[in-house]
């Protein structure tokens, strides 16, 4: 007697079709997402190249929770590019875009001072843009944004580019409410009238700083630049500068520096924040598993672990302004030593759930206000403007003068995520709230200029032109 054939369960949950990309040929595609042991993944079929899975979220109640946290778009004054080929293929901004740019990004030139193994950039010969280019894209942005929140400059390595301070300069002059340097710090640990130039123009230091061991340093950034990191940092203490920390945490490499990492931002006179990012596997990196990638909840339970508690998971709110899976951030008060973070303090939860807060009573529309500038792509810790803010959502609370000097022992926790060509979603870039900026005036979110093919086609128009490549 011949056994009936049994159906068999599927090991996945299906919770999602998105749009997506083949990582080999980068053609458009439907994509599911998928649920798994707790985790989320996106499985697409390429006609061409197959099956591709790839790891998004390491936690899917995590994943899941924070679809809460997703706030209404803020629309761009005026938008650079047409509805053609459609998304990804007309950045940008087009008119499909659902959200302003709250950061915009010019990278000012393609070399650098480092030849870090993992540059998502690729950084090397190229270009350089000269001031009156940089000029021109600031005036552009301040015309699709109105007031700008934020411009990075960065690269390559931007401190290098001989006209930096000028086009530093040029956008503290603009109706620009904040301007940062990323940078890895080398030129600040050595040259001392960058520094003061620096000092005087008061712009946050956003520093590359993935550990405090050498071998996180040899693994990253081909070198042990440990040493001259911290004196780059002790030389901005000096001279009064802010800096935020930025750690690419890659898998086996420096998820035990984690927490480490947090205590030495808490107790450094010039750091006012860190930026985890899980390492982004674009440009120049060598083979990795998708299916091992870093995620944000990997880096948030390890903060929890590696702090003994001192930060806990419920402590981290997904940012609402892009889409709530890319970012997650917390604020801790710190005085003497002790360290308490602002959810514990205030209901944010209630506060960034916009599904459910329109019908909660007594929420403060000032608080709210308040808060969803701090959970926002645009915050800059240490500011006078953060400072406001933190006051306005600690209005209510128990705690000392609003001052500046109330505001400076906030700190900021970040934990960035970046898509790469496994975990690439439409859904999520037509929220992207960073932009890069580039001459010809299109601002292109920073996930597209890195997978899609833009970074590629505008060095190569760049490098192309007369006088550029040196």
């Amino acid at each position: 007697m011949r056994a009936t054939p049994q159906r068999h369960e599927d090991d996945s949950i299906f919770f999602d079709l998105a749009r997506s990309l083949c990582p080999e040929c980068r053609k458009l595609l439907d994509a599911q997402v998928l649920i798994r042991d707790n985790k989320v993944f996106m499985r697409k079929r390429c006609p061409d190249h197959g099956l591709f899975e790839g790891l998004i979220y390491a936690d899917a109640e995590m994943f899941v929770s924070a679809m809460r946290h997703n706030k209404p778009g803020s629309i761009p004054l005026q938008f650079s590019t047409e509805v053609k080929d459609g998304c990804p293929f007309d950045c940008g901004l087009c008119p499909e875009h659902k959200q302003h740019a709250c950061l915009g990004i010019i990278e000012v030139n393609t070399a650098c001072n480092l030849d870090c193994p993992v540059c998502f950039a690729n950084a090397g010969p190229g270009y350089n843009l000269t001031l009156a280019e940089v000029e021109r894209m600031l005036d552009r942005f301040v015309e699709c944004e109105g007031t700008g929140e934020v411009v990075q400059f960065s690269g390559g390595e931007p401190s290098i580019h001989p006209e930096i301070v000028p086009m530093l300069r040029a956008a503290k002059r603009r109706p620009i409410k904040h301007v940062m340097l990323n940078t890895n710090g080398l030129r600040i640990a050595k040259d001392d009238a960058f520094l003061a130039d620096l000092a005087e123009i008061g712009p946050t230091i956003y520093m590359q700083f993935d550990g405090l061991l050498p071998q996180t340093s040899l693994a990253l950034r081909g070198e042990d630049l440990v040493d001259i990191k911290r004196r780059a940092l002790d030389r901005l203490a000096s001279v009064g500068l802010n800096a935020v920390l930025v750690a690419a945490i890659e898998r086996g490499v420096n998820e035990n520096e984690i927490g480490p990492l947090l205590n030495f931002g808490l107790g450094h006179p010039a750091v006012r924040g860190i930026n985890y990012q899980p390492m982004m596997h674009t440009g120049r990196h060598p083979a990795f598993d998708p299916l091992q990638r870093v995620t944000i909840p990997d880096v948030i339970k390890a903060i929890e672990k590696q702090t003994g508690g001192q930060f806990a998971v419920q402590d981290f709110v997904p940012v609402p302004c892009c889409f709530p899976t890319c970012t997650s951030v917390t604020y801790a008060y710190v005085e003497e030593g002790k360290v308490t973070s602002l959810p514990r303090l205030l209901n944010v939860e209630d506060y960034l759930d916009y599904l459910a807060n329109r019908t909660i009573p007594d929420l403060s529309q000032e608080v709210l206000k308040a808060l969803e500038g701090l959970w926002s792509a645009s915050a800059v810790p240490g500011t006078e403007m953060m400072g406001k803010m933190l006051g306005d959502a600690c209005c209510k609370l128990d705690l000392p003068g609003l001052s500046q000097e109330f505001a400076s022992r906030f700190f900021m926790v970040m934990v960035k995520d970046f898509m790469d060509l496994y975990t690439f979603s439409l859904k999520s870039l037509m929220k992207c709230c960073v932009e890069v900026l580039v001459p010809d005036g299109r601002m292109i979110p920073f996930c597209a200029y890195n997978t899609v093919g833009y970074r590629e086609q505008v060095r190569e128009q760049l490098r192309a032109r007369t006088g550029v490549g040196r």
